[in-house]
């Protein structure tokens, strides 16, 4: 069925008229200044109403919570290292093999080599406190959620704001209410890290099989011996993954928990690095970090009953299972750990064997080395900066009317050059219209508009137009509502330029990521050797604290846009990686054969026939990526962004609250539009494919 063309050449004609009125309305090339809101002043100051009413319970709930951070890191600290690490390793060879044992031994020595031992084990108190006050606050809101619709109902957004709002943005109520110090980074962990755990106790509860059920009731269950003794246990699969996750939801605030925390761990010992310039100090702590959340990862999906060969796809998906001790064993097992483990910290006394930071040399060759690359090819580096600047990243800032000159392109923008680069976009519109679709067409025309205007050059109006066009395409009604009531917030609360400037920042990260994502997760699905690879790197990728993607590229390439948008790249690129790739290995094996048997070839069933069917895959991998983008948008403005990550980040410089959480909802609202559109656009292809 034809697609109706006048809804698109409407939405076109705005466009552009929009455009051309810019100098003759001023109001809709930029929002008025009088039209704004005070949002953040009332924000701020009913928040100070809060605080002084509430201080003193909060201040109480920190004391207690402080008691059990002291007495697990007095025994972390007190507990010597050769027992923690036979017991670790054991423990890891319980739950997930050898190769989880050899990760958890490596990580270990590493950390008693580096002379990091003091400061781990003041972070894994810290981590684990966290991991249990989120898990179980988790828990019990999945399962309050599970039982009331209506709580699930206000859930659903609330943790979707909660995962979209930037850290920094909630880090100043927590300090008004808390105070400063070690529990306030552990309170900001627990919070980042609990809506995972709601939402897979939620799933784990819905997915309990009705017969499960019908036995239970059918036995006599009564309704607490019925959710204890049978809904629980068969969620425990789902529940064990949301422990997985929560924990690595902890680790990615170890360093912004040291900036408000002030604590000996590694998190501070990463930030103070950074701050000194001592890069080789950043990455050898920053390494602390990935290689505990790496083991903690290996370690909590075994518990859950995910081996590594089911993560590498083997064939032996369940064969780690066949090594665990029975419970009996297993207790000799720690006890003969634990003996021996005390034997090798005596001998180690009195041989006077102790950890002095033995890396120090392989700090200060990672130091000469980055000065080495740095001076050597300091003009390749600065060229590469250019011309990425000049020709990709610029124009899609403040657009071609503004970057296109002689000292830069070549040649100027006259008259000629203009209307013929207004007829190449307006054929190509036509061309992608005719022989795709009208939303191909449309894309395309609107894509070369934003090209020309900038994203900050784009009037403000043609905007909300187009955001809501696309909502309601998506998703109907309730999504373009959802996306209309988000942008008026936005410009209300005088947000619109700054939201402007990260939305080209993440613009521009995300259509690289995705470009480099999808080849990657394209060349994974076709080697098993490649997809190991990428695995492992992908695993790196996603463990390392945020702030250490800031050390190379800030070596490399100094401040600016271009330092953020490679820190925001390396972060973000993961989703877009394991989405293609699984995304691909699930197309049907059926519709290849098919594709075979009809002669086609491997391009051809690529491009035809697995790309296609796994479009609703990677588009949730888009989504990923544009949320991950976007949560590593204020880590980059530490060096030089500008946007609502910079505004976040005064905001809680300057003590200021409302500043602070007005930028980091306007950031959520963005990531929460785009959210939306792109789950409807999925849910709409795979409902076209017959996926269910």
């Amino acid at each position: 069925m034809a697609e109706n063309p006048a809804p698109f050449l409407l939405l076109g004609a705005a466009v552009i008229l929009a455009i051309l009125a810019r100098s003759l309305v001023p109001w809709m090339a930029a929002y008025p200044a009088d039209w704004v809101m005070p949002l953040s002043h009332w924000t701020g100051a009913a928040m100070a109403a809060f605080v002084d009413v509430s201080k003193p319970f909060f201040r109480v709930v920190s004391l207690v919570l402080t008691w059990p951070l002291d007495l697990l890191q007095q025994l972390l600290t007190w507990v010597p290292a050769p027992v923690f690490i036979l017991l670790s390793a054991l423990i890891a060879w319980q739950a997930a093999g050898w190769r989880s044992l050899m990760l958890t031994l490596f990580t270990l020595l590493y950390i008693w080599v580096a002379g990091y031992w003091t400061q781990s084990m003041n972070t894994l108190s810290l981590v684990s406190i966290a991991i249990l006050l989120a898990a179980v606050i988790g828990f019990g809101f999945g399962v309050w959620a599970y039982r009331n619709f209506t709580v699930r109902s206000i859930l659903d957004p609330v943790l979707d704001l909660m995962q979209t709002i930037p850290t920094f943005a909630y880090l100043i109520p927590i300090l008004l209410l808390f105070g400063f110090g070690p529990v306030v980074g552990l309170i900001a962990s627990a919070v980042f890290a609990a809506p995972p755990m709601v939402r897979n106790t939620l799933l784990g509860l819905q997915r309990v099989p009705s017969d499960i059920r019908e036995a239970g009731l059918i036995c006599g269950c009564a309704p607490g011996q019925q959710f204890w003794w049978v809904d629980v246990p068969s969620a425990m699969p789902q529940l064990k993954l949301g422990i997985n996750q929560t924990t690595m939801a902890a680790f990615a605030m170890i360093i912004i928990s040291a900036i408000i925390g002030g604590f000996n761990d590694i998190g501070w010992e990463v930030l103070s690095n950074i701050r000194r310039a001592n890069f080789g100090d950043s990455i050898l702590s920053g390494l602390v970090i990935a290689l505990l959340a790496m083991s903690l990862d290996r370690i909590t999906l075994g518990l859950a009953g995910q081996s590594d060969a089911a993560q590498g796809g083997g064939p032996q998906g369940g064969a780690v299972q066949a090594h665990r001790l029975s419970r009996r064993d297993f207790l000799f097992a720690a006890i003969g750990a634990v003996m021996l483990g005390a034997i090798c910290s005596l001998l180690m006394t009195r041989l006077s064997i102790t950890p002095q930071g033995r890396l120090m040399g392989l700090s200060e060759s990672i130091n000469a080395g980055l000065a080495y690359v740095t001076s050597t090819y300091a003009v390749f580096l600065n060229g590469l900066k250019a011309s990425l600047l000049y020709f990709a990243i610029l124009p899609v800032k403040i657009g071609l009317e503004r970057v296109v000159t002689p000292f830069s392109w070549g040649f100027a923008l006259t008259p000629p050059v203009i209307a013929a680069y207004w007829t190449l976009l307006a054929a190509a519109a036509l061309a992608a219209a005719r022989y795709r679709s009208m939303t191909a067409g449309t894309a395309i025309f609107v894509i070369g508009c934003f090209l020309y205007v900038g994203t900050t050059g784009m009037p403000w109006l043609a905007v909300v137009i187009l955001v809501t066009a696309c909502a309601y395409r998506c998703g109907g009604w309730p999504v373009a509502i959802f996306a209309l009531v988000s942008q008026v917030f936005i410009l209300l609360a005088g947000q619109w330029q700054q939201a402007m400037i990260s939305v080209y920042l993440c613009a521009s990260a995300v259509t690289l990521s995705i470009v480099i994502g999808v080849a990657l997760g394209i060349w994974g699905a076709a080697s098993d050797g490649a997809s190991a690879v990428l695995r492992q790197v992908n695993d790196t990728l996603q463990t390392i604290p945020q702030f250490v993607f800031l050390i190379p590229v800030l070596m490399f390439f100094g401040v600016g846009d271009f330092t953020g948008l490679l820190a925001i790249i390396l972060y973000a690129v993961v989703p877009a990686i394991r989405y293609t790739e699984h995304g691909l290995r699930q197309v049907p094996a059926a519709q290849i054969e098919a594709a075979t048997a009809m002669g086609c070839t491997r391009s051809q069933i690529l491009w035809q026939v697995k790309l296609p069917n796994a479009f609703p895959e990677i588009l949730l991998g888009i989504n990923q990526t544009i949320l991950f983008a976007m949560g590593m948008l204020v880590i980059a403005s530490l060096v030089g962004t500008d946007g609502l990550g910079q505004q976040i980040y005064i905001g809680l410089g300057k003590n200021d609250p409302g500043m602070g959480v007005i930028a980091g909802l306007s950031l959520a609202l963005i990531g929460m539009i785009a959210d939306r559109i792109l789950r409807a656009a999925a849910a709409n292809r795979k409902t076209a494919l017959g996926i269910v």
